[in-house]
């Protein structure tokens, strides 16, 4: 049957068919979709596991076991689940295993933009790269045959366009692989070093092999072209980009399976056309391959290392005329990025805005409190940072500096941090942004939440009592929607001798299940326009007619505005 498919969504129904047993992964986008659709079949347990890390060992004491296994992850979070990555490289798997890693180009919601294509190399480790959802499921289910042939987990390399774009799937039947029988095999599995350095030839003659096998599989294709003056080489969404810039006109490689390369194949193509071109992503990584085999070629020199490509700019590097297309002349104002009406984080970035408290922050939605007018945030790094960051901070003499961490970032990598802050003592405020979720992702659940990833009741991690055992006598909890409290709370930790924890709690106020107050509204005849409700930067407020106005269809009532106007202009809305 075919049907219309986001790529995320056919990655995760090739999981299926493929008789995938389990998944572990962290969200991220753009991989999220992929786990959250696999959750839909009953036949694939699927979890979020609190790191990437974890997804990757959790995924493979599953492929241990003798199960197909799964794990998914954005580019940055292959950076965390970089130790288990590299070794088990050298290990090898029993059951098929199966990495996914989303790269976003162009930084759509990411802090870098991160070529994962290294990993692959560096890791020694097969990776193959599909550029639209029907190659998305069918490269998923090629990716257990491969790994259970060649014993090693495979990479599977999504990015933003093929990860969300949407086109034609055709679906088949879950194939229940047999379990393979877990065996004793110490030699094989436990990398202390005369074992590991065993397995690092075997790791070398899998590469050889795969080599042999990328030069004939049908996952790396040629399309004959009608002129041979130019040949391009390319992958993922940049051969769409290539056949919707030039058609049938040149014949193009497409590179379905990115490592290893298949270095005969690339040499044939090469002496075929007059004229070689690496149309690709990011670094140069096939166009370096080429030059080392001895290659002529071009492609950052026309491309570059920045950004996405397009059918556009191919055509234009190219200097190819292409059938015209609808283009939008006028401008399209930029929207700012802005946390939402009643964001449970507005009120305690204006409290730290006015305690002129130097910010080290953290990834998540909460990072939107750099941006003006709160701008309380100076330093957003990685994961986990703004805690180990603000005891280095304070070691090296920093003053009046507090971190900031959501409740699922500080399960994923901040717990850590606050342990060194217990165990070498610095006198530090780390601020916990407990909002009930993992916002920024498009609510996922996380270990604090009490709910699994169906929504079913699961372990609850207690935030104060996780802090207390760590050996933190000081942990308070505040409400962010009430400003009074959140003040006392920041002057009062930051006077205080010791280490202490804050925990600002209030559930996102986009959960389905968060009851809101009736919208305000503001009395003209008491509104001074004097714009201090204007500080908080939220977007149900704006002037009006030289009055504040609210916006009633975004207001949830949270009255933190009510709290800021020293003439009582906010009343409770009249709906």
């Amino acid at each position: 049957m075919k049907q219309l498919m986001q790529g995320n969504t056919a990655a995760a129904r090739g999981l299926y068919e493929a008789g995938c047993c389990v998944a572990s992964s962290y969200p991220g986008t753009p991989s999220t979709e992929i786990t959250e659709e696999a959750a839909k079949y009953d036949a694939i347990y699927c979890e979020w596991a609190p790191n990437e890390k974890v997804a990757m060992e959790t995924a493979f004491g599953a492929s241990l076991a003798g199960k197909r296994s799964f794990c998914g992850m954005k580019h940055v979070g292959l950076n965390v689940a970089a130790d288990p990555l590299f070794t088990v490289s050298y290990t090898g798997i029993n059951a098929g295993m199966v990495i996914c890693v989303a790269d976003d180009p162009a930084m759509h919601s990411s802090q870098n933009e991160q070529d994962s294509r290294h990993y692959a190399r560096a890791a020694k480790l097969p990776m193959l790269e599909p550029s639209d959802s029907q190659e998305a499921l069918t490269f998923f289910k090629r990716a257990y045959d491969i790994s259970e042939e060649y014993d090693t987990p495979v990479i599977v390399k999504m990015c933003t366009r093929i990860a969300h774009s949407q086109s034609l799937v055709e679906t088949g039947e879950r194939h229940e692989a047999p379990a393979h029988p877990y065996e004793k095999n110490i030699a094989k599995y436990v990398m202390m070093p005369g074992n590991a350095m065993k397995r690092h030839p075997i790791v070398e003659e899998r590469t050889r092999k795969l080599q042999e096998f990328a030069e004939h599989t049908d996952i790396n294709r040629t399309d004959t072209g009608q002129d041979n003056a130019i040949g391009i080489i390319t992958s993922s969404t940049c051969y769409q980009y290539v056949k919707e810039a030039c058609g049938d006109k040149f014949p193009v490689l497409k590179l379905g399976m990115i490592w290893p390369l298949p270095d005969e194949k690339l040499k044939t193509f090469a002496g075929s056309v007059k004229r070689l071109v690496v149309v690709e992503e990011l670094d140069g990584f096939i166009e370096e391959h080429c030059r080392a085999l001895g290659l002529m070629c071009e492609g950052k020199s026309l491309f570059g290392y920045l950004g996405e490509l397009s059918q556009n700019i191919v055509a234009g590097k190219l200097n190819i005329t292409t059938t015209p297309g609808v283009k939008l002349d006028e401008k399209i104002p930029p929207r700012p990025p802005v946390m939402c009406a009643g964001c449970p984080h507005r009120g305690l970035f204006y409290t730290l805005n006015r305690a002129k408290c130097t910010v080290l922050g953290d990834i998540g939605c909460y990072t939107l409190g750099a941006v003006a007018p709160l701008s309380a945030m100076e330093m957003t790094l990685c994961m986990g940072a703004s805690v180990s960051a603000l005891h280095g901070f304070n070691k090296a003499g920093g003053e009046n500096a507090v971190a900031v961490i959501g409740d699922s970032t500080f399960m994923h990598s901040g717990m850590t941090g606050l342990a060194n802050i217990a165990y070498n003592q610095s006198k530090s405020v780390v601020i916990i942004l407990d909002n009930s979720i993992t916002g920024m992702t498009g609510h996922q659940q996380n270990p604090t939440t009490g709910k699994n990833i169906k929504g079913d009741p699961a372990g609850k991690i207690d935030l104060e009592s996780l802090c207390r055992a760590m050996g933190f006598r000081r942990v308070r909890v505040v409400d962010p929607y009430n400003l009074k409290e959140c003040a006392d709370a920041v002057s009062e930790e930051l006077e205080a001798e010791e280490s202490s924890v804050i925990i600002s709690r209030r559930p996102c106020a986009l959960l389905k299940y968060v009851k809101h107050n009736k919208p305000l509204h503001v009395d003209p005849a008491k509104c001074r326009a004097c714009s201090s409700c204007m500080r908080i930067g939220c977007p149900a407020l704006a002037m009006k007619n030289g009055k504040a106005h609210v916006d009633d269809t975004l207001c949830v009532g949270c009255g933190v505005c009510e709290q800021l106007c020293k003439f009582d202009a906010f009343e409770e809305g009249r709906k």
